[in-house]
């Protein structure tokens, strides 16, 4: 039985997460700073520990859990307290940094990461239209906290890779992750808590004509758990987008985020990820996305990336798309 342990399992992907290695009938671990409700779905079907990443203690202690795994999959990430970078800088970088010292010494055959096309290098409004592959810079984008955190993890795999060239890494890079159970701290993150749900009702039937910067890329939780499942599978090494081509330009219907559709997967040698794709978020432009430095504004000037495959068979549509 494969034995994955997964830190910062209790959030968006995290619980996807859960679900997808229950099905696949691995034994998993899951690792978070607060023990959730053990009596809930999917919480019921992992092993947990408690542990802070960014804490001085972590290496050890996730050393400890990580001994005996055939895959560690690190999505731990702080989008707040919105004000205090250097809170989020702690958990995002510092902790990757722990996870992957940790991943060493306990001898795990592979690290699987979540990065996220917002590692990649700006691009403008012509360049936003040309899907980039897993060789474009990732870099970041230097206005936004969100994307600079992401680069430099992406750094620090690069020389993890150097120095331990025995542990397969596996870095995802996904647009958007949306799914219905994570609705409340979606809405949370886009539109602020103050919006009542009723409003953003009434605006998925809304038609909002935003510019073609503010197409974003999205997947469905469990289309991406299901790509992780088929990393850890086959074992594959290296970087893969999991987004596909956005089809909304200049005009945006609100109701995309409830009905997102698939594009068209390019294939790529390695792994095939199921995936979808919707235009902006109304408000996401007018704010702070998540606590990120600089408005979200700034994140529009990411490119759109080409999708990976995970596998070699036919594509086939995500379940959510």
């Amino acid at each position: 039985m494969t034995r994955i342990v997964v830190v910062g399992a209790t959030g968006n992907v995290g619980t996807a997460l859960l679900r997808r290695f229950r099905d696949a009938g691995a034994d998993v671990v899951g690792v978070a700073r607060r023990r959730p409700d053990l009596r809930a779905q999917p919480y019921d079907s992992a092993l947990w520990h408690t542990v802070d990443v960014g804490a001085p203690d972590a290496i050890d202690r996730l050393t400890a859990v990580f001994r005996g795994a055939d895959a560690v999959v690190h999505l731990a990430w702080a989008l707040q307290p919105t004000h205090d970078i250097p809170a989020q800088h702690r958990t995002d970088v510092t902790g990757t940094a722990n996870v992957l010292a940790a991943v060493a010494a306990a001898g795990v055959p592979q690290v699987v990461v979540a990065s996220s096309v917002g590692a990649y290098r700006g691009v403008d409004v012509d360049g936003k239209r040309t899907p980039v592959d897993e060789s474009w810079p990732a870099d970041g984008i230097p206005t936004a906290t969100y994307s600079i955190h992401k680069a430099e993890n992406e750094r620090a795999m690069d020389v993890f890779e150097r120095e331990h060239p025995e542990v397969v890494v596996t870095r995802l890079r996904p647009g958007l992750v949306f799914q219905r159970d994570a609705a409340a701290e979606i809405r949370g993150l886009f539109l602020g808590h103050l919006v009542p749900m009723r409003v953003v009702r009434w605006i998925r039937w809304a038609v909002l004509p935003l510019p073609y910067p503010f197409v974003f890329q999205a997947v469905h939780a469990d289309d991406l758990a299901d790509a992780y499942w088929r990393a850890i599978d086959r074992k594959a090494r290296g970087a893969f987008n999991i987004a596909a081509t956005p089809r909304a330009h200049a005009a945006a219907d609100g109701a995309g985020v409830r009905d997102a559709r698939s594009g068209p997967r390019a294939t790529r040698s390695g792994p095939r990820a199921r995936h979808a794709d919707l235009a902006a978020a109304p408000a996401a432009h007018r704010r702070r996305l998540g606590g990120h430095r600089g408005r979200c504004a700034d994140h529009a000037h990411g490119p759109c990336a080409r999708g990976a495959r995970l596998g070699g068979t036919a594509q086939r549509r995500g379940r959510h798309a």
